[in-house]
């Protein structure tokens, strides 16, 4: 094992250890709040926008402030109602079995989290350096990667060439090389000349 198999092995150890730490319910809930508050943000932001016009001159500061407003209250409203019912869990006696099945979900996001860096690497030359062949661990999450890719939409999946895969233009992943055009003029007259010359 090199440095990233320790690091990989870091990522899943930390996940693993606070999805015990808070159990499955609160872990699925803190991920339903942070989809809410992006969903709310993105939405509603334009009329926190008009709101806050007799105040802020700059359109893309005020749909900014009004975008962090709304991603922040909703989180916190939505995290106090986590923090009831981890209450509540620990209270009906389940939260051995919430802790254990919430193992099995910090295991499953950070085998996730390493796949989705393994796709990140994969748009870069990174995946054909000596240390990523080199990994005891890195093959495994790349397989993964490969099945995710074919998932994702042609421009982006186009973008991604992962260990023994080369590029489509040397380094610039995701670049087709134009075809040249053909000569034309005194260009073609002189390219004419010297093939007649090099005939026998």
């Amino acid at each position: 094992m090199i440095w990233v198999d320790w690091v990989i092995l870091i990522i899943l150890g930390v996940s693993v250890l606070v999805s015990v730490f808070r159990g499955l319910a609160r872990e699925v809930l803190s991920l339903l709040a942070w989809v809410a508050a992006a969903w709310v943000a993105f939405e509603y932001a334009p009329l926190g926008d008009a709101w806050l016009a007799p105040w802020v001159p700059a359109p893309s500061i005020r749909l900014l402030l009004s975008g962090a407003a709304l991603f922040t209250t909703v989180l916190l409203g939505l995290g106090l109602v986590n923090t009831l019912v981890g209450r509540l869990i620990q209270g009906s006696g389940l939260s051995g079995t919430d802790r254990s099945l919430g193992m099995l979900f910090g295991l499953a996001r950070g085998i996730a989290i390493v796949t989705v860096l393994v796709l990140a690497a994969g748009t870069t030359l990174v995946p054909q350096d000596p240390w990523w062949r080199e990994s005891t661990l890195l093959h495994h999450f790349e397989r993964l990667a490969i099945e995710v890719r074919g998932l994702l939409p042609e421009p982006v999946s186009g973008l991604i060439r992962l260990s023994g895969e080369a590029p489509t233009a040397p380094g610039l992943p995701g670049l087709i090389p134009l075809p040249m055009a053909p000569a034309t003029g005194q260009g073609a007259a002189a390219g004419d000349a010297v093939r007649s010359g090099a005939q026998p």
